[in-house]
Order: structure tokens, then C-alpha cells, then sequence
């Protein structure tokens, strides 16, 4: 019978309340009987994601493998599909799948992330974007289009400018507006990851790196490079010139992803101005108030600033 950690149990408990409760009840059972139906047997320490309880197992004639368990939710539904779609070209494959339980048996990565292996900043933007431009294949039926969004996206925005208290200049709302309504509407049947950051890319032995956790939905690949420039948010706020930083992300992974820069840029300030309406309504799993959300906050504010016009000169 497995352990839960600790951690993964507080934060389900504080997100899910009474239903992840009961999810983490039936846990140890769920993954003893899909260990058994499956034929594999624990390999290490339990680990955990953001919403996926991940065993290490083994099974004779199998790869190492891992059994990752979900919480039930929509967000989760199409991952063993972006999985078979990709057929381990450029992600872990999967072996075996219970979509009843959110629960897949797939190829087991090592524990280090790109964020954790790669101190250089272009390495792992490039990275992510060779990665991206591999999983940028047609998309299978039946998963979700982003393109069925633009609308709520819009309403979205508009709604959260007018509602909330905010320092965002109407121009850089308004370009938020102008690619749900430009770029939103009218995508290619491309298959994207949905959350391509460093953290959701493993080193492999199959391969360099491998893409995990995705949420497997159809649209710009372009949208990825906003995902990622997301996450590298801390990582800026390092820099001595922030827009030359922030410029400079979207110069290396439009490169290395193959895409049109100018698109990469605006899905970037889209997501900029998102997460700084989200922040404000919602804070984030790292602060959810206090200092560090209002830090968080201003520099959401700060980049969406930076991405709504080119700079008068590129480098």
C-alpha cells in the first residue's frame, strides 16, 4: 500500500475540499489495483505534480515506467490522447491508460526538469522550442480547440478591465482584445501542449528531453511561447534590462520553434494581461495574498506593458 506524501494531500484537500478528500481515500486503492492489472510492481518513491499522484513501477518486458493518477477534471481529459497523438515523438510514451480513473502507465523520465538541469536562460528557451516545433503535428478529432475560447476569452477581458481595480493602460487591454478576436478565432488543426514551460520538460534516456503533462489542445502552436514566457517570469525579474529580456525570449523561441515572431509576441501579451486580471481576482498557488501577490501583480502588469509594442530597436 502506498504512502501519500503529506504535501500533495494538504494542497488537494485545499483545492478540491470534500471531493479531494475523498479521491485521496480511494487512492492507495486505485493504484494497488492498477498496479496489479497492469503487472507492475512499485520502483522507488512516490512523487507528485500539481494535480497527479506519479509511482515509479516496473513490469517485465516494460521500459521503467510510472503510473500517474489524477484528480477527475476536464483539464485532464485529453492527456492520454495528446500522448497517443505524439507517439513519444518528443514526449513520454504511453504504455497503458484508464480514462475512468484519470490514471495512465507511461514511460518513466528522470526526475530532473529543464528549468532544474540548464542554468542558461537561451538554452532553455531553445530548448522549449525545438521541443514545441516537434509536437506542433495535426491534431486528432475530439480534442478541445482553443479556437472555441476567443469568444469567452474577450468577454473575459473586457469584464475584468471593467470590474476590477487595475493600472493597465486601455492599449495594452485592447491588445489582449484585438488577438482573442485576430488570432483567437481562426487557428490551424495543430496539436499544441497547452503547458509548455520548463518544469513540464524531463531529461530521458530515449532522449534528450521529453514533454510531459500536457493539456493537449488544438490551435496556434505560437500560443506555447505565451505559456512559456509565463513561466520564466521569476527568472527575468532578474535581469538588468527587463525589456531587452523579455524581447530577447521571444527572439529564441520563435527561432528555435520555427514560428512567426509577431505572433509568438502577441499570444505572449495576451497571457501577460491574463494572468495580471487573474492575479487580482484569484492570486496564485505560490501567494495568494500579501506582498509577494502585489509583487506578483506589478509584474504581470510590467510585462504585459512591455509585450503590447516592439522596442524601438531589437538587439
Amino acid at each position: 500500500m502506498i504512502v501519500i506524501p503529506e504535501e500533495f494531500a494538504r494542497t488537494t484537500v485545499a483545492r478540491e475540499g470534500g471531493a479531494g478528500s475523498a479521491w485521496l481515500g480511494e487512492l492507495p486503492g486505485i493504484v494497488t489495483e492498477l498496479t496489479g492489472r497492469w503487472g507492475c510492481a512499485p520502483d522507488g518513491d512516490v512523487m507528485y505534480g500539481g494535480v497527479g499522484l506519479i509511482v515509479p513501477v516496473r513490469r517485465p518486458g516494460t521500459p521503467p515506467a510510472v503510473l500517474k493518477v489524477s484528480f477527475p477534471h476536464p483539464g485532464n481529459d485529453h492527456e492520454p490522447d495528446t500522448f497517443v497523438a505524439w507517439g513519444g515523438r518528443g514526449a513520454v510514451e504511453l504504455y497503458e491508460r484508464d480514462d475512468a480513473r484519470y490514471a495512465m502507465l507511461l514511460e518513466r523520465a528522470r526526475p530532473q526538469t529543464l528549468a532544474d538541469s540548464v542554468p542558461d536562460g537561451d538554452e532553455v528557451v531553445a530548448v522549449a522550442g525545438r521541443l514545441g516545433r516537434r509536437l506542433a503535428v495535426p491534431a486528432p478529432d475530439g480534442l478541445p480547440r482553443l479556437s472555441e475560447r476567443a469568444d469567452a476569452w474577450e468577454e473575459e477581458l473586457r469584464g475584468d478591465a471593467a470590474e476590477l481595480t487595475h493600472a493597465l493602460p486601455r492599449a495594452v487591454v485592447d491588445a489582449a482584445v484585438a488577438t482573442a478576436r485576430e488570432l483567437g478565432r481562426d487557428q490551424p488543426d495543430t496539436l499544441v501542449h497547452g503547458d509548455l514551460h520548463a518544469r513540464n520538460i524531463l531529461r530521458a534516456e530515449r532522449e534528450p528531453w521529453l514533454a510531459v503533462d500536457p493539456k493537449g489542445y488544438v490551435g496556434d502552436p505560437a500560443y506555447d511561447g505565451g505559456t512559456l514566457l509565463k513561466s520564466r517570469a521569476f527568472s527575468l525579474a532578474e535581469a538588468d534590462d527587463l525589456g531587452r529580456a523579455v524581447h530577447r525570449v521571444l527572439d529564441v523561441f520563435a527561432d528555435a520553434a520555427e514560428l512567426e515572431r509577431e505572433r509568438v509576441r502577441r499570444w505572449a501579451q495576451f497571457h501577460a494581461v491574463q494572468a495580471a486580471f487573474w492575479a487580482r481576482r484569484h492570486g496564485f498557488r505560490v501567494a495568494r495574498g500579501g506582498p509577494e501577490l502585489e509583487w506578483i501583480t506589478a509584474f504581470a502588469d510590467r510585462l504585459a506593458e512591455l509585450l503590447t509594442d516592439e522596442p524601438p530597436h531589437r538587439p
